[in-house]
């Protein structure tokens, strides 16, 4: 993946757009009585602490051979800590997905920055709403919600960069979460309707 320059602008460009939404929504993080927050037995601190650098490996860089997500929250960037905003870019080769999952503490802001992506998410009533994406789209979904993204393009891989309305929105994938924890198999196929057979080959793919 070569990100050109007007590719490097469009994402700058994006960013402080993003930043600009998120900040104007309700966020879920507390709000801090300091102008930012340090690091425990942190006292001093200098630019260096507001700076992120780990996403200069995306320049010239070539895409993965599956979907990745590189995250930048307080975990990476501690500066970010009491900001109530963060970020994901998302790299989509051809044919990849980012899998069923949901964000617990955040609305994800989505904007593809080159070439398509099939996103959804299903509400509360179990209604599914899909849009197919291209370079310039954004798409929100909504926090705590279950959804998607799928590069469906057969020739071109996509990328995307996410911003969330929180320092650490959190990330829980559906799948995992329910068949590769220690829920009881017989609980996990009466919930399904299906056998415990079919639960473990679930269980034994997640696994593999």
């Amino acid at each position: 993946m070569k990100l050109s320059m007007a590719s490097i602008k469009t994402l700058l460009c994006v960013t402080f757009i993003s930043l600009s939404i998120i900040q104007l929504a309700v966020s879920t993080d507390p709000d801090i009585l300091t102008d930012y927050v340090l690091p425990p037995n942190t006292t001093v601190t200098d630019p260096n602490y507001f700076t992120f650098t780990g996403l200069r490996t995306l320049v010239d860089a070539t895409y993965p051979i599956a979907f990745t997500a590189i995250k930048v929250t307080q975990n990476e960037f501690p500066g970010l800590m009491g900001q109530s905003v963060s970020y994901a870019i998302l790299e989509f080769p051809i044919g990849s997905i980012n899998p069923l999952h949901i964000h617990p503490r955040a609305t994800e802001l989505l904007f593809v920055i080159a070439g398509s992506l099939q996103v959804g998410f299903v509400d509360t009533s179990n209604k599914l709403f899909t849009q197919k994406l291209v370079t310039g789209d954004m798409f929100v979904f909504p926090k705590g919600l279950v959804h998607f993204q799928y590069n469906s393009n057969a020739t071109e891989p996509a990328l995307a960069v996410s911003a969330f309305g929180s320092a650490n929105a959190g990330t829980q994938s559906i799948a995992n979460s329910v068949f590769n924890s220690t829920i009881y198999e017989g609980i996990l196929a009466q919930s399904f309707n299906t056998s415990a057979d079919i639960v473990e080959t679930i269980e034994c793919g997640l696994k593999g």
